[in-house]
C-alpha cells in the first residue's frame, strides 16, 4: 500500500458543508490511504460571537437555514439535513464551541478515529435530529452512546488542557491563512485541497498521492 496522504481537515460542527465534505472523505478513504488530522475551528465561540456576527437569535437561524437549503441541494446524503426542524427548535441556533471541546475530549481517549467519530454523531444530532449540540448535557449524552463513560467524559470536556487543545487548533487554522471552514490542507505540500462532488474529491487526492511519489 502507499503511503497515507496526511491531511489536515479544519471543520466546526455547526457547519452543513463540513457534513458533506466528511461523509465524502469517509468514502474516498475507503479507495485511498488517508491520514486526516481533524482541526477543530469555531466560526463563533459564544452566544456573543454570535449576537456580533449575525445580529439576533432570529437572523442567525434565517440566514444559516438558507446555507443548510444549499448544502442540502448539494449533499450525497440530504435526507440528514433537517432544515424543518432546526427551524421549529425552541433554542437559539448553537456556536460550535462546546462541541469544539467534545471532539477534543474524544481524542483524547481515542484519538483521531474517535475524533471523528464524535464530529459526525454531533454534526447528526445537529442536522437531523436538531438537538441543541451547545448544551453540554447533549455532548455527555452523545459520548455515551459512542461508549465513553458520562462522567469521565464530561470532566475531560472541562479539562482546562482540552480547551488549550482547541485553541491550538485556532491558532494553527490562523497561521495556515484558514478563514472558512470545512478546508482541507495537504500537510506534506500546505496545498488546499478543492472540496467538491466525491468524484472531484477523488479525482483531487489520486493527483496529490502521484505527486507525493516523487517527494
Amino acid at each position: 500500500m502507499s503511503r497515507p496522504i496526511k491531511i489536515e481537515f479544519f471543520h466546526d460542527t455547526v457547519c452543513a458543508w463540513c457534513f458533506n465534505l466528511s461523509s465524502r472523505l469517509h468514502m474516498v478513504a475507503h479507495e485511498i490511504n488517508l491520514d486526516i488530522r481533524h482541526r477543530t475551528f469555531v466560526l463563533q465561540a459564544s452566544r456573543q460571537e454570535m449576537a456580533q456576527r449575525w445580529g439576533s437569535p432570529e437572523a442567525a437561524r434565517s440566514t444559516i437555514l438558507d446555507h443548510w437549503r444549499h448544502c442540502r441541494a448539494a449533499s450525497d446524503q440530504p435526507e440528514h439535513i433537517n432544515i424543518n426542524a432546526m427551524r421549529a427548535a425552541r433554542f437559539d441556533y448553537p456556536h460550535g464551541m462546546n462541541a469544539a471541546l467534545a471532539c477534543k475530549a474524544a481524542e483524547t481517549f481515542g484519538g483521531q478515529a474517535l475524533h471523528w467519530e464524535m464530529f459526525d454523531r454531533i454534526q447528526r444530532a445537529h442536522l437531523s435530529e436538531a438537538r441543541n449540540i451547545a448544551d453540554p448535557k447533549v455532548l455527555v449524552d452523545l459520548a455515551q452512546e459512542l461508549g465513553l463513560t458520562p462522567d469521565q467524559f464530561k470532566c475531560r470536556m472541562e479539562d482546562p488542557a482540552v480547551a488549550r487543545q482547541v485553541d491550538a487548533d485556532r491558532h494553527f487554522a490562523r497561521v495556515n491563512g484558514v478563514q472558512a471552514v470545512p478546508t482541507l490542507i495537504i500537510a506534506a505540500t500546505g496545498t488546499r485541497l478543492l472540496t467538491g462532488s466525491v468524484d472531484e474529491l477523488r479525482s483531487h487526492l489520486r493527483v496529490v498521492a502521484r505527486q507525493l511519489e516523487h517527494l
